[in-house]
């Protein structure tokens, strides 16, 4: 077998997670622990698309302006993205629990705080500050995942998990739709930060009841890269930000396409930085190392461009069929329920079969993605309105048994070959990809969305306008699905090679035996 499938990450800069012996729990424990954790992920992975039915009642509420509408998006997923690795490294050094309880807590307050906030600044601060907590509490899902479940049961446990997100991803619109329905026009999007209160509180009681401690506090010294997480953290803002304020007006500022150079400068210190960081033996924001190992690297690569695609397409989806045809938030976050049955679905029969078929069951699953965006223009540009929605739905019940078959399965190949020991780390260093993934996407998305309704508006029929900004938007989601569709092709390409060079050394190892 190749060095790229069997090498493995080096453990010794890891601290060992424990200095006593743990009580191993029992399987009825282990499941009751895993159905608080997904319980908590779903919950999270809600407000990354549930608001997205509110920003039209938000615009109206506060007189936003497209920018602080995409920060409401994308600047959520982004502190999300940053902090989540420096938290499943200290969850990997210190108490997955507690963690996750602190990461629970704050999310809480922060959801109560954006249900009341009097102004768009200050919903903005508590949203950026939900999407810290948002990620303190993730990673540590992954973790305990990790260490609760070996062999198959892996497997199935990260299928049920993707299944799960698969559900909250895509019913995030249509309860996000019915809290607008039942809070009314003006304050309706209020209803849905508030649903979060019970709810947290309710997780928080669970998980302090029956989270086992899987970890307990060691001596050695934290290893956290405070220099690398703002180095980062430049990098990606200098990628957004350009995007977040392209609105199509003659006003933008040119000047702003020079921060994609700072970008390419922040990168650049960036990986000098973490291989100097670790060259030292010091534990860097991003172990680079572990992309050496090759099922890892391209899982964690399709998974950021799949993340950069999917929840753009619920966003604009959302937005078209508010603002374009006036329908009801409520009607328009039905449509993604064909989504939600189907993507849920194929995340079981994903995690169920992986281990079996492994990754041309994910490429089957972003050609069904890929297809379905694709309709989703026709419908909406050649179906008559009255009849859009309903194709629509249609159409996202295809995108939903794919979904469900790429992201429990990439998952589960992608960590297949990471020690137990960096599970909290390796898995937040792929849920970073996927939510910086989101938060780039969906800028990019909504500045050709906005910039395209503001460049066309008064010179076509309101319906065109539309038309043209939503097919538009969903072009950059289609080209994340398929660069995630290359990088799943090359990664099947390399397996089967991988398997043809073992099955060639077998017959020669035969002999030497002999």
């Amino acid at each position: 077998m190749s060095d790229e499938m069997t090498e493995r990450p080096r453990t010794s800069q890891t601290p060992s997670p424990a200095t006593t012996d743990i009580p191993v729990p029992t399987q009825a424990q282990t499941w009751r622990a895993f159905a608080v954790c997904v319980s908590v992920a779903a919950l999270t992975i809600l407000d990354l698309t549930k608001v997205n039915v509110a920003l039209p009642s938000i615009e109206d509420a506060f007189g936003s302006a497209s920018t602080e509408l995409g920060l409401i998006v994308s600047g959520y997923v982004l502190t999300f993205g940053l902090v989540l690795v420096p938290a499943g490294r200290l969850g990997d050094q210190r108490s997955r629990r507690a963690l996750f309880i602190i990461g629970l807590s704050l999310f809480t307050v922060m959801s109560l705080v954006c249900a009341v906030a009097p102004s768009m600044t200050v919903l903005l601060i508590a949203r950026l500050l939900q999407g810290v907590a948002a990620g303190i509490q993730m990673p540590q899902v992954l973790g305990i995942i990790q260490e609760l479940f070996r062999g198959p049961a892996r497997g199935k446990a990260f299928g049920a998990f993707g299944a799960i997100i698969g559900i909250s991803t895509a019913l995030g619109p249509t309860i996000g739709g019915l809290a607008i329905a039942l809070g009314g026009a003006q304050d309706g999007w209020r209803w849905i930060f508030w649903m979060n209160v019970p709810l947290g509180l309710a997780a928080i009681g669970l998980a302090i009841w029956l989270l086992p401690p899987l970890h307990r506090r060691t001596r050695r010294p934290l290893e956290l890269d405070p220099f690398g997480t703002v180095l980062f953290a430049l990098a990606v803002v200098s990628l957004m930000l350009p995007f977040l304020f392209t609105t199509g007006s003659p006003d933008d500022d040119p000047l702003r396409w020079w921060l994609l150079v700072a970008f390419v400068l922040f990168v650049g210190a960036f990986v000098l930085w973490e291989r100097r960081y670790e060259a030292t033996g010091k534990a860097p924001l991003v172990p680079l190392r572990l992309f050496r190992v090759h099922s890892y690297r391209n899982g964690t690569l399709l998974a950021t461009s799949y993340f950069a695609a999917l929840p753009s397409v619920f966003l604009l989806t959302n937005l078209f069929l508010q603002d374009g045809l006036g329908l009801e938030p409520v009607f328009a976050g039905m449509v993604s329920i064909g989504f939600a049955v189907t993507s849920a679905a194929g995340s079981w029969v994903g995690g169920t079969l992986v281990n079996r078929f492994g990754r041309p069951l994910v490429v089957w699953g972003l050609t069904a993605v890929l297809t379905a965006t694709g309709l989703l223009v026709v419908v909406a540009v050649f179906v008559p309105p009255p009849y859009t929605a309903w194709a629509m739905a249609a159409a996202m019940v295809v995108g939903g048994l794919g979904g469900g078959l790429v992201i429990s399965p990439n998952q589960t190949l992608a960590l297949a070959d990471i020690p137990v020991t960096e599970g909290g780390l390796a898995g937040s260093v792929g849920q970073l990809g996927q939510r910086i993934g989101t938060a780039i996407g969906t800028a990019v998305a909504l500045s050709f969305f906005y910039a395209t309704i503001y460049r066309e508006e008064g010179t076509a029929s309101d319906i065109v306008v539309f038309h043209d900004a939503y097919a538009f938007g969903m072009l950059t989601a289609a080209v994340f699905l398929a660069l995630a569709l290359v990088v799943g092709l090359v990664d099947l390409t390399w397996r089967r090679r991988l398997r043809a060079d073992d099955a060639e050394d077998e017959p020669e190892q035969r002999v030497g035996h002999a």
